[in-house]
């Protein structure tokens, strides 16, 4: 927590009243029209020169595009102007006017073609936008009442004339609006509304979190709220979110360790200002506190923002996975951390991966079971004591995707498993009789034969299993019911099945059935048949 900036503002304001521009920084202006044009551009909306680009075009005559194209570098450069000024600009607002008047033969014309040939919408976007600004920068005018000015600069005074008409017109509604952002009803509606826009998120306390990027898109009465807020912190762009909490009077600021290129950014300064009394309370990560990850990045950014596209499709893959709890502020970083290992997977760049190291039998391979436990199974295995590892990390990463997905689920609503078979490689394929299809049955998983190529190229990871005491027919049907399996072979309600989990997600159900030989053969299976099947009384 830190008052500093408090007691050097009231020193500085013996000799003349500064303006803050950061956490104990202050500025502080001999000529007072440059000391007004620097607020006022403080409060000015910055996304004016996109606003054309927004409204299409309406189609011209050839002729007047002909012309328009002729001279299309000034006439582009006094339509930016005008747009920027959101009222028609003076000769001696725009540099190039003799090249206009020596086109046109007259400044009016030059405008009244410009207008033409543009039409009305994009100006009245910019005029609105505009008058809003100088709504905002007389609100705040009001608000610092210990600033006062003899006169406006003379932009401002042609701008005053332009969008209220009189002076006391723009302090009304400059009035009008600061009164209205101490409202917190008038307060809790805007962030509505803006979260409604597409405009950062809104959470379950009413606060709404985005990005300092996005503050000058926000309705007047937000950037007025915002404004009082940071009176004494300065300029908020030096910051990554701002958080608007809607109901209690107060605003957070948040910074993050390089936010634009990380997908899980941490945390590292959060201040909290009351609006009320302008206090300030600075809290640091590091030594003492974990610095935070921010979840769900994509929710406080928009299109704009570097990387959004790939944030969005890190963002879709971390929430789909349900032992992950990304609710309210998110899972400590620890043991956030701690869930991706046991998942074994890592972040890569803006991309969720399978990790990318080797690991140790006794790590676990998902809630329930050891690497180890999908590795040392079997009867074979039991009697040769092969060592039967993975050569492929992604046979490893293939394990724990099966464990996650199909045999965690069956532990979580069955109980206790035995698994009767899981990695098979090819030295202990060797040892086992010839009932067994390496090149179809994935358990070889990843594996690579003598020729570099997979032994089964439908890859994933399989493995045999038996729950005590349960009907397998109603397990395997489970199983159907309830999970993205590959591939799902059924040998007898009393007997193990044999369940796989890979990229094709087939989904493809056999039932092994014996014939009058006595031998096995296979019957594919629709699932809604297989879903009919009785378990024998």
């Amino acid at each position: 927590m830190a008052l500093l900036p408090t007691n050097l503002r009231q020193w500085l304001s013996q000799y003349e009243e500064p303006v803050a521009v950061a956490p104990g920084v202050f500025f502080v202006f001999k000529n007072k029209d440059t000391e007004q044009s620097f607020l006022e551009q403080r409060y000015r909306h910055r996304s004016v020169n996109r606003l054309s680009s927004r409204i299409p075009k309406p189609t011209q005559a050839e002729k007047q595009k002909a012309f328009y194209e002729q001279h299309q570098a000034v006439l582009d450069a006094l339509w930016q102007c005008w747009l920027a000024l959101a009222r028609p600009p003076l000769e001696s607002e725009f540099s190039e006017s003799e090249q206009i008047i020596e086109i046109f033969t007259t400044w009016k014309r030059g405008l009244n073609f410009l207008q033409r040939y543009h039409g009305d919408e994009a100006l009245k976007l910019a005029f609105d936008a505009r008058q809003d600004d100088l709504r905002v920068y007389f609100a705040m005018r009001l608000f610092e009442q210990k600033r006062i000015y003899r006169k406006l600069p003379e932009g401002l005074q042609r701008d005053v004339k332009a969008f209220f008409n009189t002076y006391k017109g723009a302090q009304e509604e400059g009035k009008k609006l600061l009164f209205s952002a101490g409202n917190s009803e008038n307060i809790y509606a805007a962030c509505q509304q803006a979260f409604a826009d597409g405009y950062g998120y809104l959470d379950e306390e009413a606060a709404l979190t985005l990005h300092t990027s996005l503050v000058s898109y926000l309705s007047p009465v937000l950037r007025v709220y915002i404004a009082c807020a940071t009176q004494l912190y300065g300029d908020i762009t030096s910051v990554d979110l701002v958080k608007i909490h809607s109901l209690t009077g107060k605003l957070s600021l948040m910074i993050y360790d390089d936010f634009e290129d990380q997908a899980l950014p941490r945390m590292v300064e959060r201040i909290k200002i009351r609006l009320f009394d302008q206090r300030l309370e600075f809290y640091s990560y590091g030594d003492e506190f974990t610095p935070p990850y921010l979840y769900l990045k994509s929710r406080f950014i928009n299109q704009d923002f570097p990387h959004y596209d790939q944030q969005v499709a890190f963002d879709k893959a971390l929430a789909s996975i349900e032992s992950l709890d990304l609710s309210g502020y998110g899972m400590p970083a620890d043991d956030f951390d701690d869930q991706l290992y046991k998942l074994w997977l890592e972040v890569d760049g803006f991309e969720l991966k399978s990790s990318s190291r080797l690991p140790n039998l006794d790590d676990p391979c998902g809630k329930y079971h050891r690497f180890r436990d999908f590795i040392e199974c079997g009867e074979t295995q039991a009697k040769t004591g092969l060592a039967n590892l993975p050569k492929q990390l992604e046979s490893y990463n293939a394990l724990v995707k099966l464990a996650v997905n199909i045999i965690d689920p069956v532990m979580d609503y069955f109980g206790g498993i035995e698994l009767t078979y899981g990695f098979c490689s090819q030295e202990l394929a060797k040892q086992i009789p010839a009932r067994i299809a390496p090149n179809l049955d994935q358990h070889a998983s990843h594996e690579l034969n003598t020729r570099g190529n997979p032994i089964c190229k439908r890859l994933g990871a399989a493995c045999d299993f038996i729950v005590p005491d349960e009907s397998m027919l109603e397990v395997a049907q489970w199983i159907v019911e309830n999970t993205p399996f590959d591939r799902l072979y059924f040998y007898g309600d009393d007997l193990p099945i044999h369940v796989s989990y890979g990229k094709e997600h087939n989904r493809s159900i056999v039932v092994m059935k014996v014939a009058v030989s006595g031998r096995l053969y296979p019957v594919v299976t629709k699932r809604e048949d297989f879903c009919l099947f009785n378990s024998p009384s």
